[in-house]
């Protein structure tokens, strides 16, 4: 989830995955067993694969597809590190401002989709807005390794960098396979929609190779396929900011339940750094060049974790009411259900009209 694209894992993310391990601990009734399992070498988060099988052995085959599906994305989206014999966004950006430069049908994929989601977000969720947000990345992971010199990106850097974040400068041509810069300080990120595009992808493959009843949990990117073994549906809390604060003694700002269905979240409190008292988290505007701070977090409700994925960035940054009026055009015109939730500054929580029927939480 999220514009900022590969960070280190948080321990609370850890601690929130072992929480929702205790929810999914039951074992099913009928002939398959629950099996799980867990990894941390994917888009830099905590991720697990819970599945109910009739053996093991069957469980590994489709964990295993998971974890390479999702891992060969990893390094095909990564924007800053090289793999051998792989063009990946990194040598995209180092690349394409030069020549037009051929890459793999995914990246094409994932930058149309990118594209279109800048089109129906009205430029919140913008892929080409790499140069701005590697100034905050820069800063961010300075602050975090030293928090008492953390500081913020130069006011002039900001502006200059946002020169050259024009998404109609990316060009595409699908029949050469090729992607273009016309302006050669153009840089790509496209963290808020690569994870969730990549496990709607894991999740289509998994349900190919015959997965009926499965939890992707990948960084708190929760895709269900189907039902527990035993019938019921998946237990989906979602986590209250203000408990990993230390502010609130609750750890979920709701508990649900899920089928066939992805629930993303974004928030403030698992990336950001502190400068003079004030948070700054990974969600940056691109209207103010700086990070969103009208919400805690937001939770997007629908079946594609891509679509979950880049609106629950855009909602982030939007205000409820413009946030509604966005969900409403995207149910329009993707033939969808979405609903939503959000958690304020202020402790009070704001939902979509169907959202707390649809986890179940009414």
């Amino acid at each position: 989830m999220r514009i900022y694209f590969w960070e280190k894992k948080s321990w609370r993310l850890w601690a929130f995955l072992g929480l929702v391990l205790l929810a999914f601990s039951i074992v099913g009734c009928g002939r398959k067993e629950r099996y799980q399992d867990q990894f941390t070498d994917v888009f830099d988060t905590a991720s697990m694969v819970i599945g109910y099988e009739e053996s093991e052995k069957a469980f590994q085959e489709k964990s295993t597809l998971v974890h390479e599906t999702l891992l060969h994305y990893h390094k095909l989206f990564d924007v800053y590190t090289d793999y051998p014999d792989l063009e990946n966004l990194k040598k995209v950006n180092e690349e394409a401002g030069k020549a037009p430069v051929k890459v793999e049908p995914e990246i094409m994929s994932l930058l149309q989709f990118g594209k279109q989601i800048y089109e129906q977000t009205n430029g919140k969720v913008n892929i080409a807005y790499g140069a701005v947000l590697s100034l905050w990345h820069e800063k961010r992971e300075a602050g975090i390794a030293n928090p008492e010199n953390a500081s913020l990106p130069d006011a002039k850097d900001l502006e200059e960098a946002a020169k050259h974040c024009n998404i109609e400068d990316l060009i595409l041509d699908e029949e050469s396979m090729t992607v273009f810069f016309k302006d050669p300080y153009l840089r790509l990120d496209v963290g808020g929609i690569a994870k969730g595009w990549a496990v709607e992808k894991a999740a289509e493959l998994l349900e190919k190779a015959g997965g009926k009843a499965y939890l992707l949990n990948i960084g708190g990117n929760l895709r269900a396929i189907g039902k527990k073994g035993d019938g019921a549906k998946w237990v989906c809390p979602v986590q209250n900011p203000f408990y990993i604060d230390g502010t609130e003694e609750e750890p979920y700002a709701v508990s649900g339940e899920i089928e066939d269905v992805s629930l993303v979240t974004s928030g403030d409190y698992e990336r950001y750094f502190t400068v003079d008292g004030v948070r700054y988290a990974h969600i940056v505007d691109p209207e103010t060049k700086y990070p969103a701070n009208l919400h805690r977090s937001v939770t997007i409700l629908t079946k594609d974790s891509g679509i979950a994925d880049a609106l629950s960035t855009a909602l982030f940054i939007l205000s409820v009411e413009d946030g509604k009026e966005l969900l409403e055009k995207m149910r329009r015109e993707y033939a969808i259900e979405i609903e939503a939730m959000w958690v304020e500054p202020d402790h009070g929580m704001e939902y979509t009209e169907h959202f707390l029927k649809k986890v179940g939480a009414e």
